[in-house]
């Protein structure tokens, strides 16, 4: 290996099964700056390459790995109300896992962490969706990451693996409206998920410190490159 390659990064990603994880993991695999991608999944995917290491898991017990130090860590998990079926199964999945992810990278000296989470995110919201959201963007923005970058879409178009019509409804009817959302509606757009992948990419490579907020606009922009 060259001292070049050394030098490349180790990019995590956990939810590469689902909209925008599938994106994401095209996207690094395609990315010259990472020497290895490693998916956290619960049972293996189909791509193959060299550079990919799956590594199956319990998202209630993951296990430590050396390959966290100085990553990029992408967290593209989450479940809707209605798969979860109740409260407690959506908070276990969009906040303990997500959380107990975080924990784990940020324990494994991670650099970066990049999260998907939802307009409208606040802990002090009234909906439970948005409050879980918001409690979550909380606990990870208080972890000791050099970076997180919070990306905030709202209806995510694209085509799903899984049988989701109100999604798809609220998508049509989003673009449908786009024309008329404008100033601060604007960010209530629809964002294409691999739009929102690529963003994420994009704003890694950066390698800018802090916390930052990313919604319709931003997301846009960093997509573009």
């Amino acid at each position: 290996m060259t001292s070049n390659e050394d030098s490349r990064l180790v990019a995590v990603l956990a939810g590469a099964s689902g909209l925008v994880g599938s994106h994401l993991l095209r996207l690094l695999l395609q990315s010259p700056g990472y020497r290895q991608v490693i998916a956290l999944v619960r049972r293996p995917l189909e791509p193959q390459d060299p550079r990919l290491l799956q590594v199956e898991v319990n998202f209630e017990s993951l296990p430590p790995l050396s390959e966290f130090a100085g990553a990029d860590v992408y967290c593209a998990l989450g479940t809707t109300m209605k798969q979860a079926g109740s409260r407690e199964a959506f908070r276990k999945v969009d906040y303990d896992a997500e959380l107990a992810f975080a924990a784990v990278a940020a324990k494994g000296g991670a650099r970066q962490f990049l999260l998907v989470s939802s307009i409208g995110a606040n802990a002090a919201s009234s909906t439970f969706y948005l409050q879980v959201k918001g409690q979550l963007e909380d606990a990870v923005k208080a972890l000791p990451f050099q970076a997180v970058h919070i990306f905030r879409p709202s209806f995510l178009a694209g085509d799903r693996a899984s049988n989701r019509p109100v999604e798809r409804i609220g998508t049509a009817v989003a673009r449908a409206l786009d024309f008329a959302l404008s100033g601060k509606l604007k960010k209530y757009s629809p964002v294409e998920a691999s739009g929102l992948a690529a963003a994420m990419v994009h704003a890694a490579s950066r390698r800018e410190s802090g916390v930052h907020i990313h919604e319709y606009e931003q997301i846009l922009a960093l997509a573009a490159g």
